[in-house]
């Protein structure tokens, strides 16, 4: 399997080039600072230089070009302000997955949050209010898409060592905390899991191993 994955540098996507690359995916990776191209290398991943903020469409869909999925782990951060929020976190969102319509990639995965039916409750802090706002137009703008898309909504990230049980679920679980790497773990089991196709689904560390929830939610 060939994946793209924009965002390519970030923390899950850093993990989940490893897991693919050491299965036997290609996977190249868009990276928006060649500073990272090495990190993006050493975890098995071809980088390429694409900043989805300038990007268009047409140049995003050529990295496209051949693969058979897409995955959207690309974030603005903690600290990025407001305005980087919208254009990273919702636009480049939309872009991606306008790029994987027109190159006629069909299976997409996009990385979300929990909590997003908290951005207008007064007591959500306004700057993650943002953030919340901005994934969950990204959410209403692929929906609608002609892909093969899932969302996944992680609960509070952890850097905490993978612990290989999640719990995985329709929204709303109870809220808890999930490592980087269970994330990365079930974004590549899902990737071969055509069941969870037109889903949203929310994750937190748990009690089943990361296989069988995915197969659970089939």
């Amino acid at each position: 399997m060939r994946v793209v994955i924009a965002g390519g540098h970030g923390q899950i996507a850093l993990l989940l080039e490893q897991l693919l690359a050491t299965r036997g995916d290609a996977v190249t990776a868009l990276v928006r600072n060649p500073d990272h191209f090495a990190d993006v290398s050493d975890a098995g991943a071809v980088p390429v230089l694409c900043d989805l903020e300038s990007a268009d469409v047409d140049s995003v869909a050529a990295y496209l070009n051949g693969a058979d999925a897409a995955v959207f782990a690309a974030g603005a951060g903690a600290g990025s302000g407001n305005a980087r929020k919208d254009t990273v976190d919702y636009g480049a969102a939309a872009l991606f997955a306008s790029a994987a319509v027109e190159s006629g990639v069909r299976r997409f995965l996009q990385v979300s949050t929990v909590g997003i039916e908290a951005a207008d409750s007064p007591s959500t802090d306004p700057e993650f209010a943002v953030y919340l706002r901005a994934k969950g137009l990204a959410e209403e703008d692929l929906k609608p898409r002609d892909l093969d898309w899932t969302i996944l909504r992680p609960g509070p990230l952890v850097n905490d060592a993978p612990t290989g049980l999640v719990t995985i679920g329709a929204p709303r679980l109870p809220r808890s905390s999930v490592t980087r790497a269970d994330v990365a773990a079930v974004l590549a089991e899902l990737l071969n899991a055509p069941g969870t196709i037109g889903k949203t689904l929310e994750l937190t560390n748990g009690e089943t191993p990361v296989a069988d929830a995915v197969r659970a939610v089939l």
